[in-house]
């Protein structure tokens, strides 16, 4: 019998587990993300969706170890290929990050030094993890740069910043990103500010990325049109909380959870031309004064008396989960 290969035992890329950031303010704690757990595989990608304030964007910063006060991590574990990066010494998560753990922002500058050339930007991400001549280092920057379909980089190199338009230096920050070839990268809604035809090239080298070297991702996004052309999986957050997860396919085909299909409703290829758009009525609640019970409760169409107590996570459909007392397939049984 022959013994099992060590990439059977190797552990999952990612494993949040009941992850908890708040942040405390004089007005009272704000839980930005109250509780959120998932498993993201070698590989994989994971759609992270959600409106504005659901507490998606503090899930990435979280992971990365980037939550600045008075926001803080207050509970959970974030196991970096079994490693927990909550625990590690500043030291040893700064070794990780840039290197092995990317994250891509949403504004360029996040990532970019205004005052410094693109090369040397570039070069000395390179150096800072990897043993290689600055020539080396300096034709991987052209080459990852050229892989973003970025025209002359070799001209762009040697530019600064603002010599560059705002979707160029977005292409830029997503190449320093990938330069490593990172074992997990957390993109930020990172591809809001480029033209749709720079959008699909990007998304197109980012799932060549994860199958040939195995990276997998956490792509952040408002977008559910591209998290269905992108994404393995997609998590859907509301009010600091993940109310549905499972295969990308599953969640957009069948949306359990009333607020993932207020969503997809209201995308304009769901409406007919010349109506008005479907929209899900009222406002994300005020997280430092939620209601008791389901945090959607006050905008859903299928809520009753028993919303007023905190739904748990169950499982309709097998590996797909929902945070609802009224999911869509208990209410399809019903009415057959």
């Amino acid at each position: 019998m022959n013994a099992a290969s060590p990439a059977q035992h190797a552990p999952a890329t990612l494993q949040v587990r009941d992850l908890r950031t708040h942040f405390h303010t004089r007005a009272g704690v704000l839980p930005a993300v109250d509780g959120v757990s998932f498993t993201l595989e070698r590989g994989k990608i994971l759609g992270l969706v959600g409106e504005s304030g659901s507490g998606k964007s503090v899930t990435g910063f979280s992971i990365m170890g980037l939550v600045d006060p008075p926001g803080r991590i207050v509970g959970g574990e974030v196991l970096f290929q079994g490693r927990d990066l909550a625990k590690l010494p500043a030291r040893e998560l700064r070794k990780l990050q840039g290197n092995r753990i990317a994250m891509i922002f949403q504004d360029p500058m996040m990532t970019l030094n205004p005052v410094l050339r693109v090369d040397v930007q570039m070069i000395e991400t390179v150096l800072a993890h990897s043993k290689m001549s600055r020539s080396q280092a300096r034709e991987l920057a052209r080459d990852t740069l050229g892989m973003m379909g970025i025209p002359s980089p070799e001209e762009r190199l040697r530019a600064y910043p603002h010599q560059l338009s705002g979707g160029m230096r977005q292409r830029v920050a997503i190449a320093i990103a990938m330069l490593h070839r990172p074992d997990l990268i957390i993109a930020d809604e990172p591809t809001t500010a480029l033209d749709v035809t720079i959008q699909a090239q990007i998304l197109s080298e980012v799932q060549k990325l994860a199958q040939r070297h195995g990276t997998s991702l956490i792509w952040i996004t408002h977008d559910l049109s591209v998290v269905a052309g992108l994404a393995d999986e997609v998590a859907v957050m509301y009010a600091g909380r993940i109310v549905e997860h499972g295969s990308v396919d599953d969640v957009l085909d069948r949306p359990q959870h009333p607020y993932t299909a207020g969503l997809i409703g209201s995308l304009p290829s769901n409406n007919r031309r010349g109506q008005r758009l479907r929209q899900i009525p009222g406002m994300t609640p005020n997280l430092l004064a939620l209601p008791p019970g389901c945090a959607f409760a006050a905008r859903c169409p299928r809520a009753t008396a028993v919303c007023g107590q905190t739904p748990g996570i169950t499982e309709p459909l097998p590996g797909h989960r929902v945070r609802c007392f009224h999911p869509a397939l208990n209410l399809a049984e019903a009415a057959a």
